[in-house]
């Protein structure tokens, strides 16, 4: 068997992301890493797998001495993507259908 040194200064923040980053913002801010590593490491730290039990919207993250919040992680990615939290809320789309309503016509023509 190899002997392979596994000290966190050494290994590549993909491989263990926690070691290495304490936040979704010190993933932000790190310079070493592309856009697309960011991008990985935050959607793993949102999967449900890290999920806490009966606390949805925390995620415990191996390595990680804390809990960190689902709406930390997401508003990181949004951020990533270049999305403003402060847009306004998305208008709806398409053009409006009204419902046919038959009987409706038929009391518009008795009346």
């Amino acid at each position: 068997m190899t002997n392979v040194n596994t000290s966190s200064g050494t290994l590549n923040p993909l491989f263990h992301p926690a070691a290495h980053y304490d936040s979704p913002a010190d993933v932000l801010n790190a310079e070493e890493l592309s856009s697309p590593e960011k991008r990985v490491i935050l959607s793993s730290w949102a999967s449900d797998m890290y999920a806490v039990e009966s606390y949805p919207a925390l995620r415990e993250i191996p390595g990680m001495s804390h809990t960190v919040r689902l709406a930390d992680i997401l508003a990181a990615l949004r951020k990533l993507d270049g999305d403003n939290d402060n847009d306004d809320p998305p208008r709806g789309g398409g053009v409006p259908m009204r419902l046919r309503r038959p009987w409706a016509a038929a009391e518009r023509q008795a009346a």
